[in-house]
């Protein structure tokens, strides 16, 4: 064999062997997800959103995409401690909790918040537009909506002389504001942790004859969301702010969509995964809104939609 054409072959195969190996052992990212619904066995359209959010940009799970699932709505610390130490290169925080942990626990690894909160309020970040740190994503918050929550629920039931607002602090305060500039009657509904009293908060209510409820999800409220639903869908109407306490049986939510910002986690993870500094990436604020009614409800508490408000309805359960 010409010594020539023998070296050839050789750099040949030795330049293929070399790229195999480099293409084997080449890092697959990892994204840790924290979430606060769904299960194992049964993520849910929200976890579903995110999949298929990867999917649209050319991700396959277990492929060129891994992806750590934690749920949980109270062990948040220990699931974050455990994703911070398995070195995962983004850490998605789908509650105010969970974000608010990965702060605290690491300030290399990028965190992706799923916010229901205001993140510039909190401390999360600098600013919407320029985040700082590691810390951006989506958020959910927005003032705006307070108000018009109250005047839907207004419509839906025109005779509705006081209104108690179950929610944390800091949206107590908001929903005071926008109770008054529309001349709602207000009766705030506090709860404390770690264990809220939830019957007592409802025994306040009645003492304070409430005819009905704006509830907004908070840490402490959202792990007896069932318990919550179950004590009021007979008896009063009320509004929510995330669509799933409607489908588990509220009366009525107006919100930001509930699944687009899981899509769109997806969009922020190919970006860092890509190079994208967490402070160069806005916090992305909802464009996408919906406003749900269930009618099987309305007929437990005896209620009659008006036609104008059901046809106002993205979404009407029956």
């Amino acid at each position: 064999m010409n010594p020539k054409f023998f070296w050839l072959i050789t750099a040949i195969l030795l330049v293929s062997i070399h790229r195999a190996e480099a293409q084997q052992s080449a890092k697959i990212p990892r994204i840790g997800f924290i979430s606060v619904s769904g299960n194992p066995k049964n993520p849910g359209v929200l976890i579903d959103s995110f999949r298929q959010g990867l999917r649209d940009l050319g991700y396959t799970e277990g492929k060129n995409i891994l992806v750590e699932y934690r749920y949980t709505a109270e062990r948040v610390a220990d699931f974050v401690t455990d994703l911070v130490q398995l070195n995962v290169d983004v850490l998605v925080g789908s509650s105010a909790a969970a974000t608010r942990v990965a702060q605290q626990a690491t300030k290399t690894i990028t965190i992706i918040m799923l916010a229901s909160f205001d993140p510039v309020e909190a401390g999360a970040v600098s600013s919407l537009a320029q985040p700082g740190g590691n810390i951006t994503g989506i958020t959910r918050f927005n003032d705006e909506l307070t108000g018009k929550r109250f005047e839907l629920l207004k419509e839906a039931v025109p005779k509705l002389p006081r209104v108690g607002v179950l929610a944390g602090a800091g949206a107590l305060k908001t929903n005071e504001a926008a109770a008054r500039d529309l001349k709602i009657p207000f009766v705030p509904l506090k709860v404390c942790g770690p264990k809220p009293d939830i019957e007592g908060v409802f025994r306040a209510a009645m003492n304070a004859q409430v005819n009905g409820l704006v509830i907004i999800g908070h840490s402490l409220i959202n792990p007896y969301r069932n318990q919550i639903v179950l004590a009021i869908k007979k008896s009063l109407p009320s509004m929510f702010a995330v669509a799933a306490w409607v489908e588990s049986g509220g009366l009525m939510s107006y919100s930001p969509s509930d699944t687009e910002p899981f899509r769109r986690v997806a969009t922020y993870a190919d970006k860092i995964l890509k190079g994208t500094k967490a402070a160069d990436l806005p916090v992305e604020q909802p464009t996408k809104f919906e406003f749900v009614i269930n009618i099987k409800t309305a007929k437990q508490i005896g209620l009659s939609i008006p036609p104008n408000v059901l046809a106002r309805a993205d979404r009407v359960i029956r």
